[in-house]
């Protein structure tokens, strides 16, 4: 957001159509119309997103998307179909069809034939996992921010209950917003498309199943950065991810601390209200003083417990240990120092 004058951000977009339009997949707002029409994203839909990329692009700044894999994937590992305003309506087809398409497509209740099958250097075959075609996804420069779910489960769980509930309009908490296996099989996904890979952005190794090679001409670096170490060392990890995807990196980019600056991250916020707090009360980005102490198991469960009560910290832990495998998979593809 510090980079106005060559970068336009775009905080999420992918949610509108996932939580609120007639292509949404998520059951939280499934039963309040209200809510969806309050929102003010009951008409969004995956190509009426893209089509606000298309505007925003032709401003001739590079476009910068913040996002959820989760919002591209269907919940629940439910059936896998092509968003409908991304493909080919037969036509002639009136209101009820459509209405019918748009239902069978929000209960994924088959599989559509626009997948793509690919290989992984490894010879595993990856499907296309979410509901945007690949030929689209490939339009994108893909970069990875994942968080240990010992943090970031109980910070989710911490919006979705009194007070901050009020505030973000999530009145309950859902496993399945937790996010990491969707972002591991987008990954995946676009490891066998060949968009990303081989070279490891942050690190000398390749990704495991290739031999060392040149890397492939206009393909993209693995570039992914673990919170944890970006709020250790942030100037390395903003250098290099800035090498890694072609951006003039300057150490101004880690301070926002003007009116405008204010501003600007109010308005990209205001969308989900009561998830930023924290950032919008923040004016730089520095080194921690000191490292995060991991702590036992016993400790996060009496933490939680005095947090959250009982019942919940139950449901935090089991979320978090569901979660622990696809973070460490990912994590070995982390930029290293």
């Amino acid at each position: 957001m510090t980079r106005r004058e060559t970068l336009k951000c775009i905080h999420e977009p992918f949610g509108d159509a996932f939580y609120y339009g007639p292509e949404r997949m998520s059951e939280r707002f499934e039963n309040d119309e209200e809510e969806r029409t309050r929102a003010g994203f009951s008409d969004s839909t995956y190509q009426t997103i893209l089509d606000r990329f298309e505007k925003e692009g032709a401003e001739g700044k590079r476009l910068f998307i913040k996002d959820m894999a989760y919002y591209l994937i269907p919940p629940d590992r439910r059936s896998i179909s092509i968003a409908p305003s991304l493909s080919r309506i037969e036509r002639g087809v009136g209101t009820n069809g459509t209405e019918q398409y748009l239902a069978k497509y929000r209960t994924n209740a088959e599989n559509d034939d626009s997948q793509h099958t690919n290989q992984l250097g490894q010879g595993a075959k990856i499907s296309n996992p979410s509901v945007i075609p690949g030929e689209i996804l490939e339009k994108f420069h893909f970069t990875f921010l994942i968080r240990h779910p010992r943090s970031s489960i109980p910070s989710y769980y911490r919006c979705t209950v009194p007070p901050l509930d009020k505030h973000t309009g999530f009145y309950n908490f859902m496993p399945s917003e937790a996010g990491y296996e969707e972002l591991r099989r987008l990954f995946d996904y676009l490891r066998s498309l060949g968009e990303i890979g081989p070279h490891i952005a942050g690190q000398t190794e390749y990704q495991p199943g290739y031999r060392e090679a040149a890397e492939p001409a206009g393909k993209a670096q693995i570039c992914v950065i673990d919170a944890d170490d970006l709020l250790d060392r942030p100037n390395e990890i903003i250098q290099a991810f800035c090498e890694s995807v072609g951006l003039h990196y300057d150490p101004a980019m880690l301070v926002w601390d003007t009116e405008e600056d204010l501003r600007q991250a109010r308005q990209d916020f205001a969308k989900w209200k009561g998830f930023h707090e924290d950032a919008l009360a923040s004016s730089s980005l520095k080194p921690r003083q000191h490292k995060k102490k991991v702590k036992t198991k016993d400790e996060e469960d009496a933490e939680w417990r005095e947090t959250f009560g009982e019942e919940a910290a139950k449901v935090i832990r089991e979320t978090v240990d569901a979660n622990i495998s696809d973070y460490e998979y990912l994590k070995q593809f982390a930029m290293r120092f």
